[in-house]
């Protein structure tokens, strides 16, 4: 079975609410609420994706130094096994927007689980809760 290496951080705000992004249509998992981020490629650390995921995806700028390795996800779906290292970020330049046209909610831990997620999501949820 394939291996799908992801990198996906938490941006947590000064308030200590948690940004998640929405995927968008014509995506696999489209509408479902995920933390931002995305594949790693080759050469590429996970914090290097990271960096470059973020400002791809939501157009603001952070550092290696900013990204602290706090969980990871491992899951099988259908077609490819899914390892993802989330790392907490609470700096980082820019306003996040979604440049791709996904929505962006910042979201209290309590209420993650209210947002539906992709499977490989769903045990972060408790960890981040009680981390925060």
């Amino acid at each position: 079975m394939k291996i799908l290496h992801v990198s996906a951080a938490a941006l947590i705000d000064i308030d200590g609410r948690v940004l998640l992004t929405q995927r968008p249509e014509g995506k696999s998992m489209a509408g479902l609420w995920e933390f931002p981020g995305g594949k790693i490629e080759v050469g590429e650390t996970p914090e290097q994706a990271l960096i470059r995921e973020l400002h791809e995806e939501l157009g603001i700028n952070t550092w290696s130094s900013c990204l602290a390795p706090l969980t990871f996800a491992s899951h099988s779906y259908e077609d490819f096994h899914l390892l993802m290292p989330l790392f907490a970020c609470r700096k980082w330049e820019g306003i996040p927007h979604g440049k791709e046209g996904q929505s962006l909610k910042w979201v209290r831990p309590n209420q993650l689980k209210d947002y539906p997620m992709p499977p490989a999501d769903l045990p972060i949820v408790p960890i981040l809760r009680d981390w925060l």
